[in-house]
């Protein structure tokens, strides 16, 4: 059965519709406090708005001087309360911890902005925490799915069926188009000068206000250059800092670097994959690397300066990371990491990647239950998938048995079907929550 494609959502006409939606308007009448958290430019203001009914932001100047003669007096109003770009008041923080601790009622309160730094409590118990990442393919009214990950997680062998008119072409102009709201409909000059301004913004102002003094701007933008070329590999950090400081005799040490990697961590910026530990002894040599990611693979290729002609031709940036495959198939891996982590959290489930330490055996993203059972998910830039692509899924299908619940390989094909051994082959535009 074909599906027809859906036209580009407005993003002119008000509210675009999130997938984090069903879970806030589920969690927030039952929890006093949500922090909506993610990087910049994501939706995290209007995607609260739709909920609040008072707003406080403290990105306007009279509003945060209230917030600093009185962090309580920004916790006034009828309820919920939003409190925008907290962060700019870290007291505020503070004040909705006390508030809760008084007064533990679901739907009080709503913050937007950066996670806590160390320096303040988490809010464990008191402020749940949900993280908005930039569009999916369905949210951006490009593709209608026909499988739900979340029946993929169900536990029975989910029937798999539907088709996609998205072509690697289209992925390519997808990925380069970004994820970020605001810059939807945007294409040539206007996109990358909204690309330029965002990573201004971070060298410029947003690792500031994290509490870091930017020294040397270079600097920062070589580190972010390396990490987009960085994508989708397990790249040490020796093998990243070499990658920014090419040319350079006197490298910088690790404790000069890592305030900036933490900060830029915080801002969600730097978006990685966590490598997956299971708490069982059936693995006994996992690598413990996480994969790298950036919050959106548009802002990966402005980084590395790359154009639609440089991946379609399988060119990469000048900055050059060791990986297997093309640079456009790390993005493509990225761009569907990016999906399964918003559709997972939907599900209540984390994602993960496996990769043993002799690099016999990787899984892309391993989606796990909160009883440890898996989702296994590879990507390929291919319409077709041979039995040598699903080996490593064969494998871990044959070390886990029961603990794995499917087994998929996403690809920029036309049709989604099941393989003669059962492992779902499904083009990246059926895939939805």
């Amino acid at each position: 059965m074909t599906h027809p494609q859906l036209p580009p959502a407005d993003f002119t006409s008000g509210y675009v519709p999130r997938v984090i939606d069903d879970e806030l308007d589920e969690l927030l009448p039952q929890l006093p406090a949500v922090l909506l958290d993610g990087p910049k430019a994501v939706g995290k203001t209007a995607t609260a708005s739709q909920r609040a009914r008072t707003v406080w932001r403290l990105d306007r100047p009279e509003e945060r001087e209230i917030a600093e003669a009185d962090s309580e007096l920004v916790l006034t109003g009828d309820r919920p309360v939003l409190i925008d770009e907290w962060q700019r008041v870290p007291a505020v923080w503070e004040a909705v911890r006390r508030a809760v601790d008084a007064s533990p009622l679901g739907g009080q309160y709503l913050l937007t902005g950066s996670a806590p730094s160390g320096g303040t409590h988490s809010g464990a118990g008191r402020i749940s925490a949900l993280r908005l990442r930039p569009l999916t393919l369905p949210e951006r009214g490009v593709v209608r799915p026909s499988v739900s990950l979340r029946t993929l997680l169900a536990g029975e062998v989910a029937e798999v069926a539907g088709a996609s008119a998205v072509r690697v072409a289209n992925y390519t102009d997808l990925i380069l188009g970004s994820g970020f709201p605001g810059f939807q409909g945007l294409a040539g000059r206007a996109l990358t000068a909204q690309l330029d301004g965002y990573v201004d913004r971070i060298v410029d102002t947003d690792l500031e206000e994290a509490g870091l003094k930017v020294r040397r701007p270079t600097t920062v933008r070589a580190w972010l250059r390396a990490y987009a070329a960085a994508t989708a590999t397990t790249s040490s950090w020796e093998t990243i800092r070499n990658a920014a400081t090419g040319g350079m005799h006197d490298k910088p040490a690790r404790t000069t670097t890592l305030p900036y990697i933490d900060a830029l961590t915080r801002l969600r910026i730097l978006d990685e994959v966590d490598p997956w530990l299971p708490g069982n002894n059936r693995f006994k040599r996992l690598a413990q690397a996480a994969k790298h990611h950036l919050a959106d693979p548009a802002l990966a290729c402005r980084l590395a300066d790359v154009s639609r002609a440089d991946l379609l031709r399988g060119r990469g940036g000048a900055v050059a990371i060791p990986r297997n495959g093309t640079f456009l198939g790390a993005l493509f891996e990225s761009l569907t990491a990016l999906s399964v982590r918003v559709f997972a959290q939907a599900a209540d489930a984390r994602v993960a990647h496996l990769r043993t330490r002799d690099g016999d055996h990787e899984v892309d993203l391993i989606v796990e239950r909160n009883d440890g059972r898996v989702l296994a998910i590879e990507t390929k830039l291919s319409a077709t998938v041979s039995d040598r692509d699903v080996r490593h899924l064969r494998w871990l299908r044959n070390v886990i048995g029961d603990q794995l619940l499917d087994a998929a390989v996403v690809t920029t094909g036309s049709h989604a079907y099941r393989r003669s051994d059962g492992i779902a082959v499904l083009p990246l535009g059926v895939l939805g929550p």
